[in-house]
């Protein structure tokens, strides 16, 4: 049994009660149809349930499913979508999504699938440079999925995962005015940084026990605040992506804050594969350099508690 992300919108602290999760967006309702497309739940070639239907089932109006529907559009991941006849599921999902043509795409939809081709390799590497791992905490539970399933079997597991220290002083996110908040934002977001980083080193190491996988996971922190994601799978593909600042309000001690913050899970994600040509091979080459450098330079050991 493995954990879920720990989303950082709905996180409370112990013994406070959860405040009501607000009614589903059409990016919501869009992931979960995406999950199920991915998963095989919903299979190539079929029709979706009409919008009635899925209005119902996610307790929104239709124009927020249709909304949802067009979003998977835009992914090409659905066909003939409109008010009248169910939409249907393209004939190959994994390459729209994975193959060498697929456009850029939020990290929310682009990682998973690709994490999940890289972990039906016998011996799968991931290595990622993050602000929390929440991205790659979410994705990694599509192929661990897959692997309870039966569906994928590798026989070894390495992710090494490079994140910001303690002791860093946070770039972002960063208080508008309020200067004395960002303590208060630097403690959040090592919180969030720790209990995604958590999440999943068990979900990982708990194949060791269901199904002998040799699993090994490795952090080590970052003497600053990273602008950009990197994800290397298999050394044999780059995923890139800028962390874009932007101005919001966030709840912060249960109060009303102005902060400058990125939406790391909407970042979007650039594929670079080796082999593929010249630039991208040398561009996957160059981030596993890099990311090996800073690994074996200026990282230092990096233990996920308080």
């Amino acid at each position: 049994m493995y954990c879920s992300a720990v989303d950082p919108e709905y996180a409370s602290a112990p013994g406070q009660e959860r405040p009501q999760r607000p009614r589903r967006s059409p990016r919501e309702v869009a992931d979960e149809l995406r999950r199920r497309i991915t998963a095989g739940v919903l299979r190539p070639g079929q029709r979706m349930p009409t919008q009635a239907k899925l209005a119902v089932e996610f307790g929104v109006e239709r124009g927020t499913v249709r909304q949802a529907l067009r979003i998977l559009q835009s992914e090409c991941l659905l066909t003939n979508v409109s008010k009248g006849s169910p939409a249907t599921v393209v004939p190959d999902p994994r390459q729209t999504l994975t193959g060498p043509a697929a456009p850029p795409l939020p990290t929310t939809v682009a990682l998973a699938p690709r994490v999940t081709a890289a972990f039906d390799a016998s011996h799968a590497r991931i290595d990622a440079l993050c602000l929390t791992a929440v991205s790659l905490t979410m994705a990694i539970g599509e192929p661990l999925r897959q692997i309870h399933a039966g569906r994928l079997k590798p026989a070894k597991v390495d992710v090494r995962v490079l994140l910001p220290g303690r002791d860093v002083e946070l770039a972002f996110p960063a208080p508008v005015d309020e200067v004395s908040a960002t303590g208060r934002l630097h403690r959040r977001r090592l919180a969030q940084r720790n209990a995604q980083g958590q999440v999943l080193r068990h979900n990982l190491l708990a194949l060791r026990a269901t199904h002998g996988i040799d699993v090994r996971v490795t952090f080590r922190a970052l003497p600053f605040t990273p602008p950009v994601k990197l994800y290397l799978l298999n050394d044999t593909e780059a995923l890139f992506a800028y962390y874009t600042i932007a101005r919001r309000e966030q709840e912060v001690d249960h109060e009303p804050l102005e902060v400058y913050d990125t939406e790391g899970t909407q970042s979007m994600l650039f594929a670079f594969g080796q082999g593929t040509d010249p630039r991208e091979t040398t561009f996957v080459e160059q981030s596993r350099l890099w990311f090996n450098a800073l690994w074996q330079t200026i990282g230092s050991e990096l233990t996920l508690t308080d």
